[in-house]
């Protein structure tokens, strides 16, 4: 499995490294980069002697000779070697601990300083050794984090399957929390776990060694608050007062790369880089390489010696980025932030491979994934009320059903909580003593298109003395921003106060080399965090949402003469449907209607069925200003509370939206098909309709569930009297006996269909504030749009192919990566779930046959539907004049040749332009003016946009969850668990879809916990203290598919969250 839930089982938490100290040294050798330990006279000496004693001489030297270094605490190269020497917990917390950065050790920072006695070489080399294997073991990343986030699969009314890279969340301070994992997980990650593992987690030796060692850790706890800056540029103030400093990524494997050939595993924030840059007290040093030149790019690139593609950075672990793998491997690792170069997320890159010593070992990619528990318990501790704005989970909304594309995979489940920055990728500090596997590491030397917006939502703080401030963008992986004062309120200088909880945008205006904070400009104020429409507004700004008025150029290409009418010219070219019993179903506040459809029974018994879909192309001519501001936007974005459309409201609304008993411009498919759904002909061409009715996704599942029933006028919206309503009715049950033929056969020739739990709110009509929130159901009726949306995608699609094979606009969908599957059935197996993933018929075949059939099955099902999406690549608008393989253009999820977007030009610019290529093909219209490279041009603006207005779309839900949880929690529901880490667990919120992470440690009454693991199966055992000191402790066994009782109730931060785990009932224990 991918994910993080079942990460991090085979890491040991200090204490219990502690207790596992001897009998788990020989296997720690095991994890050790290649080269084996030198048996020198001191390694001798040290296996000898084991007294505590010896081991505090050791801890003493080590102190002494690390003060001697510039400011470079002693803590990561103490407790590696106090961990080996198995010096007690309680001891090792007696040293003096500064927690700089562990990169600060390497032998050549050891060896700068002359250190000749016998022992300070042991010392080096035992550092040296330290240092590599921790790195080593810190780099474990799984082709989970590489890919982003979980992708999570959902269909809209049109179809197909989709994945969209999902962003999740950091959490506030995530900078401290990041250096202060690393040190943890040097203890964390130590012990190597063997194929079983058993860890005891909250009941100490001796109560006096507990008390002293938890007093110790509360200590360092506060020391490492004061010491670790809240994000890694604010180093940057320390280098401004005169002191060089280092970046604080730990496990670097950029930065002066050309000029550092470290050994395996060593980082580039070395004493060497450090010396190297000095000039001076208060030097500024050079934090990032200079761009290579255009020219040598392209020759690289040509020589294969430099590899281009699009940069994703982990937004729960932001000091970690990937690249595609041009071989279509394991994605590309880029270790912090001077390995990126000053791109950002999105950007599209070019970078070098590093040397092979300087690549990364992770284990099998669906071995205990997730965050370090050390890790993660730690950060969710120490979290503040900082706002952010890409929260994790929370649900995914779908405020019409058409505005969620049903050929959509998109990930909410790697968000588990919106408290929890560990994430579901995996954890950098692997052991090596699994299989080790290399995965290719490399750094940026050149951003060839700046796709990222440049803009960040956060917040001002004052700098004393300077004459700018500080901007802190609430999205992590923005860098911190120097602000001009003069930008800022006027009264922020003396009132910075005031401006706390304020939320404002920047843009980047410059990044220099030289610095660790970019340069920008305040862009606009607000308002305050946490409220709907200043988070709305960021979350549009950050993602590059063009939401501004039409400019008056664009509506000028409107009609002018309203209301408008069908000119009698045009209505003679086409084929006149207006008779015809045509009718849209929609969702009951949809306004743009972009399809209807009609079925009419033949004297034969057969059926002549039409689909019509709104002629948008009529109006949105190629080439003006209203079709330049179409294809720039691309899609409509669908919040919860609004619609930012693609188009003005005039066409979206009215001329094209098929509102009823309105004569509408239309793009028809209608063909002659059998009950069974055997289509006998087809006829595409350009028609005029009147829909007789709006319904409603409600009203048509009403007359299907009642196929005997005489509805009335009264419970239905205004009907064209020229159609009985019977006549509507009786279309409506033959639409759906033939979709249900249609969705039959597809399913037996292998197409494959992977549903997500989908919230929906209501509204209130004045604040629009959420008033309730629900699962949407999926019914019947949507059922029965989803497959003529389908088939008419589908027959399109062989149509302008056929016609113009050079420049068809189509949509594929490719394959999982096998070695993703192939790790995915192994976990499966292991969990005891029989999937079959060899194709998408048999895994959705296996999907419904695995889940029983009870009150739990659709629960089971989400689960195993998270589990089984994350494999899944995105699907792709193309052109195929680019792609040479008919092979390659298959619909993987579909299992069909050829797919296309036909049904929604309202929405959709993709789909005008295949709206243009029909109409040229049937000689109704002009031929496109675009050559195979623009059509692939303007296909991958429109996969950029549709996966920006997907994570929008999913932010909008979260931060109207969140709102929800404040006004009407605390909210009591079953769960259904999803994975178990060693400390921490997932769970599927029943009542709400949501997902959330639950910490063993914060769960108030809980006595202790036990975590064991065979294979990759993961269970947790929870003892609960008795409320009667009379009765035994509750033990309570959560594994995947337990189900648990949970409370949401909301964090003291804005439209945060937490999943509280209520104490099971003693007598069902």
């Amino acid at each position: 499995m991918r994910d993080s839930i079942f990460k991090d089982c085979q890491m040991d938490s200090p204490r219990q490294s502690k207790k596992a100290g001897l009998n788990r040294e020989p296997k720690r050798s095991q994890s050790q980069s290649g080269t084996p330990p030198q048996k020198d006279a001191y390694a001798r000496l040290l296996s000898q002697h084991r007294s505590s004693k010896f081991s505090l001489y050791l801890e003493q030297y080590a102190k002494d000779f690390s003060f001697q270094r510039e400011g470079n605490g002693p803590s990561t190269l103490l407790k590696a070697q106090s961990e080996r020497l198995n010096i007690p917990q309680r001891k090792r917390d007696q040293v003096p601990h500064d927690f700089s950065d562990s990169s600060d050790f390497s032998p050549s920072s050891l060896k700068s300083k002359g250190e000749d006695s016998s022992l300070s070489l042991y010392m080096e080399k035992l550092s040296s050794r330290n240092a590599q294997q921790d790195c080593e073991r810190k780099q474990g990343v799984s082709d989970r984090q590489r890919r982003g986030q979980r992708r999570d699969t959902t269909t809209s009314h049109d179809g197909d399957i989709e994945s969209g890279e999902e962003l999740s969340s950091l959490t506030p301070n995530d900078s401290n929390k990041h250096q202060r994992q690393q040190k943890k997980n040097k203890d964390s990650n130590r012990d190597v776990a063997s194929k079983e593992t058993s860890s005891f987690v909250g009941c100490p030796q001796s109560p006096k060694k507990a008390s002293t060692s938890g007093q110790e850790q509360e200590k360092m706890k506060r020391s490492k608050k004061k010491n670790v800056p809240k994000h890694p540029e604010e180093e940057k103030s320390r280098e401004e007062a005169g002191v060089d400093t280092q970046m604080s990524w730990p496990n670097s494997l950029h930065g002066k790369d050309k000029k550092l050939q470290q050994p395996r595993g060593l980082t580039t924030s070395s004493l060497a880089d450090k010396n190297k840059n000095k000039g001076g007290r208060g030097a500024r040093k050079q934090v990032f390489e200079s761009y290579m030149t255009s020219e040598e790019v392209s020759h690289s690139l040509k020589r294969g010696e430099l590899i281009q593609g699009q940069l994703r950075i982990n937004p729960k672990k932001y000091h970690e980025a990937f690249i595609p793998s041009p071989d279509d491997t394991r994605d590309i690792y880029l270790d912090g932030i001077v390995a990126r170069n000053r791109a950002l997320n999105g950007d599209i890159v070019v970078v070098q491979v590093l040397p092979q010593e300087q690549w990364k070992v992770v284990r099998s990619d669906t071995d205990c994934e997730g965050a370090s528990e050390s890790e993660t318990q730690r950060e969710h501790m120490t979290q503040t009320v900082q706002k952010k704005t890409e929260h994790t989970p929370r649900p995914d909304v779908i405020v019409e059903d058409q505005c969620s594309d049903q050929d959509e995979l998109y990930s909410k489940f790697q968000n588990t909580t919106l408290t929890d920055t560990g994430g579901l990728l995996e954890d950098t500090s692997t052991p090596r003593s699994n299989a080790g596997i290399l995965q290719k590491t490399a750094k940026v030397v050149y951003i060839v298109e700046k796709k990222h917006s440049r803009a960040a939502t956060g917040f001002l703080k004052l700098l004393p003395d300077k004459p700018f401030a500080m901007f802190s963008p609430v999205d992590h992986r923005v860098p911190r921003i120097n602000v001009p004062l003069a930008d800022c309120p006027e009264d922020f200088s003396s009132r910075p106060g005031d401006y706390t909880n304020t939320l404002f945008i920047c843009r980047i205006t410059n990044w220099a080399a030289d610095s660790n904070f970019a340069e920008g400009r305040l862009a606009k104020t607000l308002g305050q965090a946490g409220e709907i429409e200043p988070e709305t507004e960021g979350i549009l700004t950050e993602y590059d949402v063009d939401f501004s008025e039409f400019t008056d150029q664009v509506l000028d290409c409107l009609p002018k003469n309203l209301p408008w009418i069908i000119p009698p010219e045009e209505m003679r070219k086409r084929r006149d449907l207006r008779k015809e019993c045509i009718f849209t179903i929609d969702p009951a506040t949809a306004r743009d209607l972009d399809d209807a459809l009609s079925c009419k029974q033949l004297p034969d018994g057969n059926f002549e069925v039409g689909v019509h879909i709104a002629d948008v192309s009529y109006f949105v001519e190629e080439d003006n200003a209203l079709d330049a501001i179409a294809s720039q936007r691309a899609t409509s974005v669908y919040l919860v509370q609004k619609v930012i459309p693609m188009l003005p409201r005039l066409l979206c609304e009215e001329l094209c939206s098929l509102n009823p008993l309105t004569d509408r411009l239309t793009f028809s498919v209608i063909w002659k098909i059998t009950p069974e759904g055997k289509i006998l002909s087809e006829w595409f061409g350009r028609s005029v309709i009147c829909s007789c009715v709006k319904l409603s996704y409600d009203h048509a599942q009403s007359m299907i569930e009642a196929p005997e029933k005489m509805f009335s006028a009264e419970e239905l919206p205004p009907v064209d009297p020229v159609h009985p309503i019977d006549e509507i009715h009786q279309s409506v049950l033959n639409l759906h006996s033939i979709a249900k033929n249609l969705r039959a056969q597809r399913f037996s020739g292998g197409s494959l269909r992977l549903d997500q739990l989908k919230l929906s709110f209501t509204l209130d009509k004045e604040t629009m504030m959420p008033q309730g929130c629900y699962v949407y159901q999926y019914r019947d009726s949507n059922k029965l749009v989803e497959e003529f949306m389908l088939l008419a995608n589908i027959a399109t699609a062989h149509h302008i192919y056929r016609k113009f094979p050079e420049l068809a606009l189509l949509r594929r969908h490719p394959p999982p990566k096998a070695k993703m599957v192939d790790e995915l059935q192994e976990l499966c197996d292991q969990l005891g779930i029989d999937i079959d993933l060899t194709s998408a018929g048999a895994l959705n075949k296996s999907l419904n046959a695995t889940i029983g059939d009870d009150e739990y099955s659709s629960a089971r099902k989400e689960v195993l539907t998270h589990m089984c999406s994350r494999p899944m690549q995105m699907a792709l608008y193309f052109c195929t004049g680019v792609l040479k393989e008919e092979q390659l253009f298959k619909h993987y999820a579909l299992n069909v040749p050829l797919y296309t977007h036909f049904t929604s030009p309202i929405r959709r610019y993709a789909d005008i332009i295949v709206h243009r290529l029909l109409a040229s093909s049937l000689k109704c219209g002009p031929h496109l003016g675009l050559s195979t490279e623009e059509v692939q041009k303007q296909a991958s603006h429109c996969n950029d946009k549709k996966t920006v207005s997907k994570r929008v779309q999913e932010l909008s839900s979260e931060l109207f969850f969140g709102v929800f949880v404040k006004e009407s929690g605390p909210l009591d529901s079953e769960a259904m668990v999803m994975g178990v880490l060693d400390q921490s667990f997932d769970v599927l919120v029943l009542r709400y879809g949501v997902q959330k992470r639950i910490y063993c440690k914060s769960v108030a009454g809980l006595d202790s916990f036990h975590h064991h693991k065979l294979g990759k199966k993961s269970e947790l055992t929870l003892v609960w203290t008795p409320e009667d000191s009379e009765k035994p402790p509750v033990e309570q066994v959560i594994s995947v598919f337990a189900l648990v009782e949970v409370q949401l109730k909301a964090d003291s931060a804005p439209m945060k969250y937490s999943a509280v785990l209520k104490r099971p009932d003693d007598i069902g224990s």
